[in-house]
């Protein structure tokens, strides 16, 4: 049986769906993956089919999107998992690492069985009311991520 790749993400500025998709663009094109792109606000999939499996989490308020928590419960026995998050500061390098250790490492260590391949933190945008108050989402660090995975 060929596994397919799942990305599934939460996202509600859009900075995370839009990393998503650079994602399966970049393992459509480069590896040549059959990739499934699913928005964990809406569904959760099943993930028997998948060997791979990619899940993006946005931040506000210092606080990563419980959907994408919620899905990170499961068991991923057996599955390769990478885990990426969007917020905006890990778009400011003075703030970059202290990002990675609250929205990562911190947060990854509440799922002991879960072992990720790789994990990253892109910058986010914001929106109010609709208006983009700031945005230091990089689409070439997250398609220069996605061209490293190891699947």
């Amino acid at each position: 049986m060929v596994y397919k790749t799942l990305v599934a993400y939460a996202s509600k500025s859009g900075a995370t769906k839009e990393a998503s998709e650079i994602v399966v663009e970049v393992l459509k094109n480069k590896y040549k993956f059959t990739v499934d792109l699913v928005d964990l606000k809406k569904t959760s999939p099943n993930l028997i089919e998948y060997g791979n499996i990619v899940v993006g989490a946005g931040v506000r308020s210092g606080k990563v999107y419980s959907e994408a928590l919620k899905f990170l419960e499961q068991d991923f026995a057996a599955k390769k998992v990478a885990f990426f998050v969007c917020c905006g500061d890990a778009g400011e390098p003075e703030k970059y690492q202290e990002a990675c250790t609250k929205y990562l490492a911190d947060v990854l260590a509440n799922y002991p069985n879960l072992k990720t391949v790789s994990t990253e933190a892109f910058g986010g945008r914001m929106k109010v009311l609709g208006k983009t108050v700031f945005d230091k989402f990089d689409p070439n660090k997250i398609r220069s991520w996605a061209e490293k995975l190891n699947f």
